[in-house]
């Protein structure tokens, strides 16, 4: 989990304490090979293809799916992408705004068919705001969602194209999720 969620829960800060290890580091790599061939196929190989990670926990993701892309294809480099969507967040009067690091689109996005990529899906309004984002950068041809944990409680028509793994959790718990694995917990006051 992100270092901001854990200053800013309340109250006044929370610590993450894990509860159990949903996915080890070996099933992080399986799913993201699995998803990487999901969108060679889905696209009909690579060519038009850039990935963008949403900052922060989307963007080792992103560059880890960008290596197993390239090593597919026998060394054609998918261009990949950082996005932070903290100005473009619908919630900037109810929490603080803290950008978590730049963004860097390697590429005019018009006519190129975007794969976000995140680690975590839940409400659906990061991704609401990187669709906002992406917009300044070109018309995509189209934007694909890929998400290592879809963990359900939707606030938004929004639904992913690729997914690690589906993962039901409560609204109060949280999951953490790194190319260490995937772990489900709680965050309890400091």
């Amino acid at each position: 989990m992100a270092e901001r969620e854990r200053r800013l829960t309340p109250p006044r800060g929370g610590v993450f304490v894990p509860r159990v290890q949903v996915l080890s580091p070996e099933d992080v790599v399986r799913a993201l090979t699995r998803i990487a061939h999901e969108i060679a196929e889905r696209n009909r190989g690579l060519e038009d293809i850039v990935l963008v990670g949403l900052q922060t926990g989307g963007v080792p993701l992103a560059f880890r799916i960008g290596q197993i892309l390239e090593e597919m294809s026998g060394g054609a480099a998918v261009p990949v992408g950082m996005l932070d969507v903290a100005f473009y967040r619908d919630d900037i009067g109810i929490r603080p705004v803290l950008p978590e690091a730049v963004t860097d689109i390697p590429r005019d996005l018009a006519g190129m068919i975007v794969v976000l990529v995140d680690d975590v899906l839940f409400t659906g309004r990061t991704i609401r705001a990187a669709l906002n984002a992406l917009a300044d950068y070109g018309r995509c041809q189209a934007v694909q969602l890929a998400v290592m944990v879809d963990r359900g409680h939707r606030e938004l028509p929004i639904r992913p194209d690729f997914v690690g793994k589906n993962l039901p959790t409560r609204f109060d718990e949280q999951v953490d999720v790194s190319l260490d694995g995937v772990v489900l917990g709680d965050v309890v006051p400091r």
